[in-house]
């Protein structure tokens, strides 16, 4: 894969519900990348990484941006970050927070370690959707999606 806007959103999210609704967000937010995603911290690790399940980069290539929940299994958002950020070939990584946690302390350490952007879940689908049009034109204007 050559072309930037034909690398996948990798979505990290153990809650199956969460997923779904956010996948129909970046549909109905003309977001055309192919969305793969990943059920807990270790699995997002090993998809990034490219072993385990992950090995075959033609079925699951790199990712351009990773949407990653804080709370997961096996590995925390935050433990994720912080290996994502230690690998030299992901430096450029966009890699935004999607989660739950309002709390100061959690977006403090999520910029700390490195996240590019931390994204509060909304509490209504039409909240989802406003948020997902405005994530829409930070990822044009960062150049990671077209129109």
């Amino acid at each position: 894969m050559t072309n930037p806007f034909e690398h996948p959103i990798l979505i990290a999210e153990d809650e199956d519900d969460e997923a779904f609704l956010l996948e129909r967000a970046l549909k109905k937010a003309a977001i055309t990348n192919p969305i793969r995603r990943v059920k807990n911290g270790e699995q997002a690790m090993q998809y990034l990484a490219g072993t385990g399940a992950y090995t075959d980069r033609a079925r699951d290539p790199l990712p351009i941006v990773v949407l990653l929940d804080l709370n997961m299994p096996k590995k925390s958002g935050f433990e994720v970050l912080a290996w994502i950020r230690a690998q030299p070939a992901f430096k450029a990584l966009a890699v935004d927070i999607f989660s739950g946690s309002s709390r100061e302390e959690d977006i403090e350490k999520a910029l700390q370690l490195g996240a590019n952007l931390y994204l509060k879940k909304p509490i209504t689908l039409l909240d989802l959707d406003r948020l997902l049009q405005s994530y829409r034109q930070l990822l044009l204007s960062r150049g990671l999606i077209r129109h």
